[in-house]
């Protein structure tokens, strides 16, 4: 089975890019997902974040809002938080990827936001790296509720600068010319792979 990355910086478009995969047929593993729903019903992870940031706990839940907040207010706090909620999530992965070899799948991807951040790059066979202008990405974020320049500043500067990310790819997908144009090229993409891999 092939096992493949997909990744991208904030609002690039990787989400509809999965939305993508999965229409047609590829297993796909939102991390950012399984953070969300950690957040939500895993005891383990929330009580141990809610050690590092009481204020993110509310109603025996972490609040995104209030810990993105916490995190923005002292930077070093994503790190221990990196430290309880990574370890899980890639247990998740490793999950996912056994059932989808057990189901006879010939790939599975991976969707990390912060794969290359994470030191993921060497899990995987091929990585899609999901990219757009600048000004594209820019226009994006800012229209997203509670984004700001400044978080999104912030942002950026804990994430991989796209230039690299686009060059350390095996494959880039232009999310700027719209859901039809990247529907081609993920098309294409896996065309590649399964040619690649002597799929038909």
């Amino acid at each position: 089975m092939i096992v493949v990355g997909l990744t991208g910086s904030i609002a690039m478009g990787k989400t509809e890019t999965a939305k993508i995969l999965r229409s047609l047929g590829i297993a796909v593993f939102d991390s950012d997902a399984d953070v969300h729903e950690m957040y939500r019903s895993d005891r383990s992870v929330i009580e141990r974040i809610a050690e590092l940031v009481p204020s993110a706990e509310v109603d025996g839940t972490i609040d995104r809002q209030r810990l993105s907040k916490a995190i923005s207010e002292v930077p070093e706090t994503l790190q221990a938080i990196e430290t309880i909620v990574h370890p899980a999530v890639r247990k998740h992965q490793n999950a996912f990827l056994e059932r989808s070899r057990l189901e006879g799948r010939t790939m599975a991807v991976l969707d990390i936001p912060l794969l290359y951040e994470s030191g993921q790059a060497g899990r995987f066979d091929k990585i899609m790296v999901v990219s757009a202008p600048e000004d594209v990405q820019r226009k994006r974020a800012l229209s997203r509720p509670g984004m700001t320049p400044e978080k999104l500043e912030f942002i950026l500067s804990r994430q991989t600068p796209d230039c690299e990310k686009r060059r350390r790819a095996d494959y880039v997908i232009d999310t700027s010319k719209g859901l039809d144009d990247a529907r081609r090229q993920v098309e294409e993409i896996i065309r590649d792979i399964n040619s690649s891999q002597g799929q038909r």
